[in-house]
């Protein structure tokens, strides 16, 4: 199998978007309440709608996850133009040429990452936790009857960490592995602004302490399925919402309803009931056919 490109991959979305779904308002929603049986909507452009249901589809962005040790190295919050930035934020990687910048996480986003930083120009390393790096393997076109069986919802769980446990990508090993400097076993002790550098004294195995200075540091550290990340629902509907045990991510119905009536959540919040099948794009079609069957019965039952 050959990886598909990003433009490939976005040219598909919108032509997509453009046959089946038309006109598509690019207006960011501030607010999501409970009003009556159904609920208050309002964008950032002021406009309030009413809707009897809302689907949750927001994607990973307001999910992003900095760890607690390096936020306070951008106060205002993380950016590419900053001393900090989560990988989610970047499109173009061309303005850190010539720049060292340490890229924190041993996951397929910090290694592709790190790739094309260093194919860009840049003086680049990647600090990982883990003891050794992960990679995974070529497809395997035909998998036995007993690994596709549908299991309980706590092996669902126990499959949704490890389905998706930091790994890069097999076809990434050759543009990494001996070309781009990784730590393994390390940790970021104490991280700090020093004028236009920033200071980071990273902890190995035993006695083992390094001090880094770099110019930026890129944060591919993942992101946390977590209800009360997404700002727009309003503190009372986030309350509301149950969680999957063990997880802060919605607990969801068949038709992918959480406790609110008429709130659903789909894409990778709806991982954790459903696998992991559900943060990708080959998930939608399950997810949008139960939505819509739900939503098309609510209407005229009404």
């Amino acid at each position: 199998m050959t990886p598909i490109p990003c433009t490939t991959f976005v040219d598909y979305g919108m032509w997509f978007a453009q046959r089946y779904v038309g006109p598509v308002a690019s207006v960011p929603v501030s607010l999501v309440e409970r009003a009556g049986s159904g609920f208050s909507v309002r964008l950032e452009d002021g406009e309030e709608l009413e809707a009897a249901a809302v689907v949750v589809a927001t994607g990973l962005g307001a999910l992003a996850h900095i760890p607690h040790r390096l936020r306070h190295l951008a106060p205002a919050g993380p950016g590419p133009r900053g001393p900090l930035s989560h990988t989610s934020q970047h499109t173009d990687l061309s303005r850190y040429a010539g720049r060292r910048v340490v890229v924190v996480g041993g996951g397929q986003s910090a290694l592709e990452n790190a790739a094309l930083l260093h194919e860009g120009g840049a003086d680049v390393q990647v600090l990982v936790r883990a003891p050794r790096m992960r990679w995974g393997e070529r497809p395997q076109l035909w998998r036995p009857v007993s690994r596709r069986l549908a299991a309980p919802a706590s092996a669902r769980m126990l499959l949704f960490r490890r389905a998706l446990a930091p790994a890069g990508g097999w076809w990434l090993r050759d543009r990494v592995e001996g070309v781009v400097p990784v730590r393994t076993s390390c940790r970021i002790r104490q991280a700090h602004v020093d004028g236009p550098e920033v200071r980071l004294w990273v902890e190995g195995v035993g006695d083992d302490r390094v001090e880094l200075s770099v110019d930026h540091v890129l944060a591919a550290t993942g992101y946390r399925l977590d209800v009360d990340a997404l700002p727009f629902l309003t503190p009372a509907v986030r309350l509301a919402v149950a969680r999957v045990a063990g997880s802060k991510a919605p607990c969801l119905s068949g038709a992918f309803e959480s406790c609110v009536p008429g709130l659903y959540f789909t894409g990778s919040l709806a991982a954790p009931t459903f696998g992991p099948m559900l943060r990708f794009v080959a998930g939608t079609g399950f997810a949008a056919r139960r939505i819509s069957a739900a939503l098309t019965y609510q209407v005229s039952h009404r």
